[in-house]
């Protein structure tokens, strides 16, 4: 979905992370209690005392985020701090979670992470995710994590291609086969459908509104986001607003469907992560996509994955729509016209 579309969850192994809050302290079940005091030291009866003005001694960079959080937390409402108590205990597992995960985890909500997230002066949950990355020393790359810097190019294709095929078989596994029926009978019987997409989501809802206006549909994406939120705006009930988002968390996608939503309009989504802002707002959706364990840019074998998805989609209204067969006649003699 995004201009950078950055994996956001993976589910924690092992002793699952489960904090809860009582009389304004901090549990982290399974492990000795931790308490974190406003000066902005962390206090454990088994640890010794850290503050945070000792922990730069090895260190010439720039402060990191950890140390941003620590010393805005005098300055936070309860809600970003129960945001930052959280991330403090556990920043490793919340650069791989979403951002309606973490709010979830802290007892608040999104509105209440971004908050904190700007207070400490980043760009959003993204951003948090990205610098907490460099904080731990993980590389932020977009390649597959398994792969090397002294792989061979046929290494590299093997291991990028396996990746792919896990994922495809897995997507092939959990596909929630009810939600593609609904979509499918709402789709066909849609006055018009407007396709959402920002970034590397964009050339993914592009193919399938042509795919679909082949089949005689009326169906449209623009480029273009205030043209997306706009038309989304002007929809009616009787119309279908779908986006295609790695994330779910794209300010922009999020707009356009919260937009469609308020117009009345069903709202449908592909996207990787069960738990997103973007699921909140979707009447039906897919999940589908790689566990993409690398710290990634962007998420290149899940937008493949997306593809199949909705080319399964497309397929299935061919199958269905009356009027898919002459549609398509039309487009194949019209396309015909451009090729030698």
């Amino acid at each position: 979905m995004t201009g950078l579309d950055s994996p956001p969850r993976r589910a924690l192994s092992g002793n699952n992370f489960q904090p809860s809050y009582q009389c304004g302290k901090f549990f982290q079940h399974s492990s000795p209690l931790h308490r974190l005091g406003t000066s902005g030291s962390i206090k454990n009866p088994t640890l010794k005392h850290v503050n945070r003005t000792e922990s730069t001694s090895t260190r010439d960079h720039a402060v990191s985020v950890i140390e941003q959080i620590r010393s805005g937390l005098i300055s936070m409402s309860a809600a970003e701090r129960r945001v930052a108590d959280t991330v403090l205990q556990a920043p490793e597992h919340v650069m791989g979670i979403s951002v309606t995960e973490l709010a979830s985890m802290a007892g608040t909500s999104v509105g209440s992470v971004i908050r904190f997230c700007q207070r400490v002066n980043l760009k959003g949950y993204q951003d948090l995710k990205f610098k907490l990355a460099k904080d731990m020393g993980t590389r932020v790359q977009p390649f597959a994590t398994e792969v090397t810097e002294g792989d061979s190019a046929r290494e590299v294709a093997d291991k990028i291609l396996r990746d792919a095929a896990n994922a495809f078989n897995e997507t092939a596994r959990n596909l929630d086969g009810d939600a593609l029926e609904r979509m499918l009978v709402r789709i066909v019987s849609a006055r018009r459908i407007v396709f959402a997409g920002i970034g590397t989501s964009a050339p993914l809802a592009a193919d399938i509104a042509y795919r679909f206006a082949t089949l005689g549909l009326d169906s449209t994406f623009s480029p273009d986001n205030h043209v997306q939120h706009v038309t989304a705006r002007l929809l009616g009930p009787e119309d279908v607003c779908f986006a295609v988002s790695h994330t779910g968390s794209t300010v922009e996608t999020l707009q356009v469907m919260r937009a469609a939503k308020e117009a009345g309009a069903a709202t449908m989504a592909v996207t990787s992560f069960s738990s997103s802002p973007l699921t909140e707002l979707c009447d039906e959706v897919i999940v589908a996509g790689s566990h993409e364990k690398a710290f990634r840019v962007e998420a290149m074998v899940s937008r493949s994955v997306h593809l199949a998805v909705l080319d399964s989609l497309y397929t299935s209204v061919a199958l269905r729509y009356t009027s898919a067969r002459a549609a398509l006649e039309l487009s194949s003699d019209i396309v015909t016209e451009h090729r030698i």
